[in-house]
């Protein structure tokens, strides 16, 4: 076989409609496209590529091929696939394979070829046999474009089945043994199911993550330093499920969720006015046009305006055939059945919408990795989308460590003091939408403690502990975690909040990530928001980074240089309407009141000193935090 002589061809000209009417070529598979995968594979085979598709022209001219729409209107299926290929095919012979069987055989072109020379046929089709029945595959063939005129006269006289017209020609079936590589995905649960997952690797040892660190210092380790080395050593929850869109609130997007519809499904008026063929403007005098109808939102104009006419239109009707332009309503004047326009008050084609351009069939209207909100509710909702892929949730145990702590309802024993690090835990973690176990408070016991932490990695993704990560005489936390894990301490260059365990601990095949925060109360809020929330979200398969702001200080803030801090602040407008913030006053870490005062978190970052009053400083605000 001489592929010089073969060209090859890609067709992705149909509807979609098993998938939910969306551009299958174009759907996510392997790390790419379904398209991309059967090019990949058919380019070794042939001389030149090319590809058939009547939407998203532009995305697919992209892969650096000719892009063939079909010539036969009115029917998008892959015979009038075939014929456009026909007509522009500079080749002897012509190979086509569907867009949506990304597992097509390498060697597809050679035993086509070799099937039609040996049989002297017009047309090689590929066949398989299956449960001892012989299975044709018409979409999968090799013919010679001499046939162009005969496809077409075929389409001409109505018919429509891709074998329908073989009885005009000399067809030769050729025989391929694994049936798979024919396989084509027609739905998304077919596409998910059969798309090859990105191959497992070996968990990592934190070892491994700090040895990418030039200067690591576990007793003096910058906050950058220990976010980066937590973000490369957590790894996301993979299991999905399916939810009701109004269940979907607050969850991650699972897959990218692709739009079924145009949107707006059809060219429509941007406000009231009249409907009008741009070409009936008259540049240098008035316009009068006779008004003949009228299109409201929902309720579309049936006939076709001539020149010289109009149609009275409402904001989101269907704009009438043949006009492309609207003119307000106040831009006109009435006279009688027709309505009067100076000259250059809108040009062709103003104040057109047209039909997708919110969003286009096919095309990804929210990416996987995204918290869904109320208003991707409503836009799911305005694609008639009634159920979404989303990740499951987070399952995190928590618990705090202390002889001295007390729930509440508990007597209140001298030394000791009510338990509020598992509220303030407990609310951060609701915010994010995890399942919570919340598993008390564990004594300072090296047996109760090694249980607990047993208990909560058999029932859990991630623990959160407080108390008990620093050098202390009952602190049993390192041995214990050493024992089960891999587990590292660190003493961050922060304030407040220096003492932070990480790793992940293991028991019975069970595994989990580990987030040892310091006891104090505003220390505990400080490093889960700076070290264990983006942790948390990206296991959920989201991306939310912290968004700081810029605000001014309304004071001077004493700060030492080397290392992070974060003071509790309250933002407010200045005289001159710009943010400007204040401290709450004194930041000791136990001081808890403060950072209910407090609307914001001021950080200072490590290179900072004292900042005079109107420097500007950066801010995270509490209010929406997920």
């Amino acid at each position: 076989m001489n592929k010089e002589s073969i060209s090859g061809l890609l067709l992705a000209g149909g509807r979609g409609t098993r998938m939910g009417h969306v551009d299958k070529g174009l759907q996510a598979f392997g790390g790419t496209t379904m398209a991309a995968h059967v090019l990949a594979r058919l380019a070794p085979q042939v001389a030149t590529l090319a590809i058939n598709a009547n939407q998203n022209l532009d995305t697919y001219a992209a892969f650096g091929v000719p892009v063939w729409p079909d010539d036969t209107p009115g029917f998008a299926g892959p015979l009038a696939g075939l014929e456009a290929g026909l007509r522009r095919c500079t080749t002897p012979y012509l190979l086509t394979a569907p867009c949506d069987s990304p597992f097509l055989p390498a060697d597809l072109a050679a035993r086509l070829f070799e099937g039609l020379q040996r049989s002297d046929a017009d047309l090689a089709v590929a066949v398989t046999e299956e449960n001892g029945l012989r299975q044709p595959h018409p979409v999968f063939c090799l013919l010679k474009a001499s046939l162009a005129p005969v496809l077409s006269a075929y389409l001409a006289a109505g018919g429509r089945r891709m074998d329908g017209w073989y009885p005009q020609i000399k067809v030769a079936e050729v025989l391929f043994e694994d049936a798979d590589a024919f396989r084509n995905i027609n739905t998304r649960e077919e596409l998910q199911q059969l798309d090859p997952a990105p191959q497992a690797k070996p968990s990592p040892r934190l070892a491994d993550v700090v040895s990418c660190l030039s200067s690591y210092d576990p007793d003096a380790l910058p906050v950058r330093d220990a976010q980066r080395i937590i973000r490369d050593f957590v790894t996301p929850v993979r299991a999905t499920e399916q939810v009701a869109l109004r269940a979907a609130l607050g969850r991650v997007l699972a897959l990218d969720v692709v739009s079924p519809i145009n949107v707006p499904s059809h060219d429509n008026s941007a406000m009231d006015g009249y409907a009008l063929r741009g070409s009936d403007l008259l540049p240098d005098a008035p316009t009068r046009l006779r008004v003949i109808g009228t299109t409201y939102a929902g309720r579309a104009f049936d006939g076709t305006p001539q020149a010289g006419e109009c149609i009275r239109i409402m904001t989101g009707g269907v704009m009438p055939a043949g006009c492309d332009s609207v003119v307000p309503q106040e831009f006109v004047q009435v006279d009688g059945d027709a309505v009067v326009l100076a000259p250059g008050v809108i040009r062709p084609g103003d104040n057109r919408r047209f039909a997708g351009e919110d969003l286009k069939l096919g095309s990804a209207a929210l990416a996987a990795g995204k918290v869904v909100r109320p208003a991707d509710l409503g836009l799911l909702a305005s694609l008639g989308v009634a159920e979404v892929p989303v990740r499951r949730r987070l399952r995190v145990a928590f618990f705090s460590t202390g002889d001295e702590l007390r729930s509440i309802g508990q007597p209140l024993g001298e030394g000791c003091v009510y338990d509020s690090n598992r509220y303030t835990i407990y609310g951060m973690l609701q915010r994010l939408g995890c399942d919570i176990i919340d598993m008390g408070v564990v004594r300072d016991d090296p047996q109760a403690l090694e249980q607990a932490l047993v208990d909560a990695c058999e029932s859990a993704d991630a623990i959160i502990t407080s108390g008990g990560v620093s050098v202390g005489a009952a602190d049993y936390t390192r041995d214990i975690m050493a024992r089960l894990g891999d587990v590292t301490f660190w003493k961050i260059g922060m304030r407040p909040g220096r003492p932070l365990a990480f790793g992940r601990i293991g028991s019975n095949g069970r595994s989990a990530f580990l987030f040892g925060l310091p006891g104090n109360p505003v220390a505990v809020m400080v490093s889960f928001y700076f070290f264990a929330r983006e942790a948390l979200l990206r296991m959920m398969g989201a991306e939310a980074p912290l968004e700081l702001m810029r605000a001014r200080s309304s004071a001077t803030i004493r700060k030492k240089p080397g290392r992070t801090e974060y003071q509790r602040g309250i933002l407010a407008r200045g005289a001159d309407g710009q943010p400007e913030v204040r401290i709450t006053g004194s930041q000791g870490s136990g001081i808890l009141r403060s950072m209910s005062e407090a609307n914001c978190m001021v950080v200072l970052h490590d290179e900072q000193g004292n900042i005079a009053a109107g420097d500007m400083v950066d801010v995270l605000l509490f209010e929406g935090l997920i």
